[in-house]
């Protein structure tokens, strides 16, 4: 009779091979999961993090697009799972594996190609998580609800308001949990229950049985017409035929008592910019300093941060900001920032709600107001961004909302032009 815990008797297959288009120039030479996050770690962090904090010790994730940094950081960050341990985290780049001539097709599809090495970790349950989202939650409460309920899937979600739940794949369940339709990205949302004003949208986040999902997955790859994805074919199909819960991520999100629930899709560079700015706040809603639910991350070794000059006008300091080891602020205003690791600036210049990316250097008498800077760039003397959007469209992306996107491939094309 096996008694471990339920995450003793699970793995994590998490879906990491999305380039994440609508972070533009940020994923150009990254996947979206290896986007740099929060000071010093990657999205991906989080979903791992999850997982291990829930008492999982068996991972896969599975990569296609762009995905050397990716791979290199969960090889510096994440190897400290050991097989003698019965402990795993394997990368399964798209590979044509299984006899297939294709890369992965859909996201069901990348699991079906590597049936064989799921097997090999000899679990009960398969968690199928996104790689790229920002939140913290204890996948255990959720497995539990679906041992308990007898589901054969089991599927998160969050609680949205209807006009914003069109962006999601959006469950109509009814009282007991029980998912009676399933609609992606629907015009006109159903609502909950018991609030009609308010949608239960997925969060990419499935718990299966393995025999059940394994059985499932072989019948959609003979299925010509199927898109080998979950959220098209696999979670309708069980929908209709069988019984599919949903799970809401109130119930199992990590956080202090009385605090809302916290998921954000940093898919965009003005989520991305908000989220980071938000962890800037006296309180932030996602607590990157519990230290009973930790994010972890590859930690580079790198001496603390220091601030130097204490003049007028030339003052290292920063104010409600996030500043990481190895920085050098020298001279340099700093307010309502975030300054990954190893950035360096110079007298004289202001960072106000700026995003940072590690490397960055910023020259002497720099002006940035609301910007994302890539990681590497070196910002150029004098420069002023932020303050005439019509200017730094011209040589830098500017979305709707004025945040400014810089890239060294920008600067040089505008240093060309001078």
């Amino acid at each position: 009779m096996r008694t471990q815990r339920l995450t003793h008797r699970s793995m994590v297959f998490v879906l990491a091979g999305g380039r994440g288009s609508r972070l533009k120039e940020l994923t150009d030479r990254r996947v979206k999961p290896a986007v740099p996050f929060g000071g010093k770690g990657r999205i991906i962090d989080f979903a791992l993090s999850n997982a291990l904090n829930s008492g999982i010790r068996k991972m896969a994730i599975a990569t296609q697009y762009k995905a050397h940094s990716l791979i290199r950081h969960l090889q510096r960050g994440w190897n400290f799972l050991r097989a003698e341990r019965n402990e795993f985290l394997d990368v399964l780049p798209a590979s044509q594996r299984g006899g297939t001539e294709s890369w992965y097709k859909g996201t069901a599809d990348a699991v079906t190609q590597n049936i064989d090495i799921v097997d090999s970790y000899d679990v009960d349950y398969v968690i199928i998580l996104a790689g790229d989202h920002i939140y913290k939650m204890d996948y255990e409460i959720m497995l539990r609800q679906h041992v308990e309920s007898g589901a054969d899937v089991t599927v998160g979600c969050l609680t949205v308001p209807r006009e914003e739940a069109s962006a999601f794949g959006v469950m109509d369940t009814d009282k007991a949990g029980r998912i009676t339709s399933f609609l992606e990205k629907p015009d006109d949302p159903p609502g909950t229950p018991e609030d009609p004003t308010m949608a239960l949208a997925s969060m990419g986040i499935y718990v299966f049985d393995w025999k059940f999902l394994r059985d499932l997955l072989q019948k959609d790859a003979e299925d010509a017409g199927s898109t080998n994805d979950f959220g098209n074919d696999l979670i309708p199909e069980i929908v209709k035929n069988g019984k599919a819960m949903a799970h809401r991520f109130d119930e199992s999100c990590v956080r202090d008592q009385g605090a809302p629930a916290y998921w954000k899709d940093v898919g965009t560079v003005d989520a991305f910019w908000q989220a980071h700015i938000d962890l800037t706040n006296f309180t932030p809603e996602l607590d990157l300093w519990d230290k009973s639910w930790p994010i972890w991350t590859y930690n580079e070794s790198v001496p603390p941060a220091k601030f130097i000059h204490d003049e007028r006008d030339r003052r290292g300091m920063a104010i409600s900001s996030m500043v990481s080891g190895g920085c050098i602020v020298s001279g340099t205003e700093v307010r309502n920032s975030v300054l990954f690791t190893n950035v360096h600036t110079n007298s004289y210049a202001v960072m106000d709600h700026a995003v940072l990316l590690p490397g960055v250097v910023v020259n002497r008498s720099a002006r940035l107001r609301q910007v994302v800077i890539d990681g590497g760039v070196i910002i150029p003397e004098g420069l002023v961004v932020g303050e005439d959007h019509t200017e730094d469209a011209k040589w830098f992306r500017v979305t709707e909302r004025g945040t400014t996107l810089i890239t060294q491939t920008m600067l040089d094309k505008k240093a060309a032009a001078s």
